[in-house]
């Protein structure tokens, strides 16, 4: 039975604190997503803080995710008036594509301030989201150098620091990963934990493991099979000796819990397939 997930250190109590005083000195707020998760990736705490500031949605990791439910949630969030754009680590991208985006949202913002008389200043902006979403990935792209740490685990930025474009376009505020104090339900901490948002040392492996086999025998049994050299007989088994059967595929024995946290560094690395785990047709049903 899965045991409750949660993880909320005193740096990122800190972190919100800090975003409440700097909200009010930016024109726009960058949320990153991961495109994996694009719904449970969104903190209530940004919403909470962020009141009506205006808000851009980057997804990251699109080359990990299901490119059909990306564009799936793309759509939902054009329809529902929220810009957003996909983008990875891999793909060119940089400031010009963000510019092309916010420009016509602060559009009215910007000339109300011409008309002023103020001088033309960059757009300033603060970048946010969970640990491990690529935020700093995204960050450095924007501004050309390695200006923000970047590291394959949650919890690299500790503070907090701007950044200035190349062009002089647009400033940045970099900040930590956040989490919420507390999850709303066990399958959002099990999505947040499979994506690397969450420290290993928070929840179990052979939980999360369990419950990455119960998402691909539903959405991909044949990436199951081929990953482990598994017959169609062994998606019959419980979850549990599922993941006894990969166990032994995989050379282990039966120590299930190194076995586990393969798996679960497997589905990170698309080692199965791409994948998204959080889906519109849900989202809209409780939308209803």
């Amino acid at each position: 039975m899965a045991v409750n997930i949660q993880w909320f250190p005193g740096h990122m109590a800190k972190a919100i604190r800090q975003f409440e005083e700097n909200i009010s000195v930016v024109d726009i707020v960058f949320e990153i997503l991961d495109a994996r998760i694009p719904f449970s990736s969104m903190n209530p705490e940004v919403k909470r803080i962020s009141g009506d500031k205006p808000h851009l949605y980057i997804l990251t990791k699109k080359d990990l995710a299901d490119p059909n439910r990306t564009q799936d949630w793309l759509r939902y969030f054009r329809e529902n008036g929220q810009p957003a754009i996909a983008v990875d680590a891999k793909t060119k991208f940089g400031i010009k594509n963000v510019l092309e985006v916010i420009e016509p949202i602060l559009a009215d913002k910007l000339q109300r301030e011409r008309d002023k008389g103020m001088k033309t200043r960059p757009i300033r902006a603060v970048s946010v989201g969970v640990p491990n979403v690529g935020k700093s990935t995204v960050l450095n792209r924007l501004v050309n150098r390695k200006a923000a740490q970047v590291g394959n685990r949650p919890g690299v930025t500790k503070g907090q620091q701007w950044m200035k474009s190349n062009n002089g376009e647009l400033e940045l505020l970099d900040t930590p990963g956040i989490l919420w104090p507390k999850f709303a339900n066990q399958e959002l901490a099990n999505k947040l934990a499979l994506t690397g948002a969450v420290k290993e040392t928070a929840y179990s492996s052979d939980d999360i493991a369990l419950y990455a086999l119960d998402f691909f025998r539903e959405f991909s049994p044949k990436s199951i099979m081929e990953r482990y050299h598994l017959n169609e007989s062994a998606l019959e088994l419980t979850t549990v000796d599922l993941l006894m059967e990969i166990t032994s595929k995989i050379g282990m024995k039966d120590d299930y819990m190194r076995s586990s946290e393969r798996i679960i560094q497997d589905v990170r690395s698309n080692k199965l397939r791409p994948f998204t785990l959080d889906l519109v047709s849900e989202v809209e049903s409780n939308d209803d």
